[in-house]
């Protein structure tokens, strides 16, 4: 019984109904790229771990925590409205190319899933891909065919204009630097990667562009 209590604690921990309680709830700046660098955007349920997975690639040199694909104005953790936990990435296209980010995004969720992303459930833990111009837009298209017929079923994840991009709060960003127990914790309590490892039969790249 002790047990189940403490996984319950933990499985919650990424869900709006039990966030955890902030140090500070201020809204972080949202970086600027380079004249050398470019942005991508992606929605793969909790923004923890789409973080924590895209920030240690080469090349990448800011992944910020945030919300968008909604249309609630200024939205928070606690009133997202319809907007989607996501991250903007800010990576130099000379060291990590686009179609990189892709294959970590795709690795990183379960794109047959419509109703959130392991233990998360709800539509602010949908799976987008949000686009910037056709450049992208086209490699997404590409990449999301390539996992089609990897998986041969479909996929649900949405390839979408990109919109306004709204930072989170500065508690989670990093969040998996800053407590990396109990972001360990919600990762195995959540079994998100016995999921992935399932969805992907072993080939986590999912298929190749």
């Amino acid at each position: 019984m002790r047990f189940a209590l403490i996984a319950a604690f933990f499985l919650a921990a990424c869900s709006n109904a039990a966030a955890p309680a902030p140090a500070s709830a201020g809204l972080v700046p949202r970086p600027a790229p380079e004249a050398h660098e470019e942005t991508a955007i992606f929605a793969g349920g909790c923004f923890w771990c789409t973080e924590a997975e895209l920030q240690e690639l080469p090349g990448v040199r800011s992944v910020i925590s945030g919300y968008t694909g909604g249309t609630t104005p200024s939205p928070t953790y606690r009133k997202m409205g319809d907007h989607a936990e996501a991250v903007e990435v800010i990576y130099d296209p000379s060291q990590v190319t686009y179609e990189r980010l892709l294959r970590v995004y795709w690795s990183n969720i379960d794109p047959t899933d419509e109703g959130g992303q392991f233990y998360d459930r709800g539509s602010q833990y949908r799976t987008a891909i949000f686009v910037k111009d056709e450049t992208q837009r086209a490699a997404a298209l590409a990449s999301l065919k390539a996992r089609e017929e990897k998986l041969g079923q479909k996929i649900v994840t949405k390839i979408l204009p990109a919109t306004e991009f709204y930072p989170a709060e500065d508690y989670h960003q990093d969040y998996y630097q800053k407590q990396p127990g109990h972001y360990e914790a919600y990762k195995k309590g959540s079994r998100r990667e016995e999921t992935l490892e399932r969805v992907w039969q072993g080939d986590r790249d999912g298929g190749k562009e």
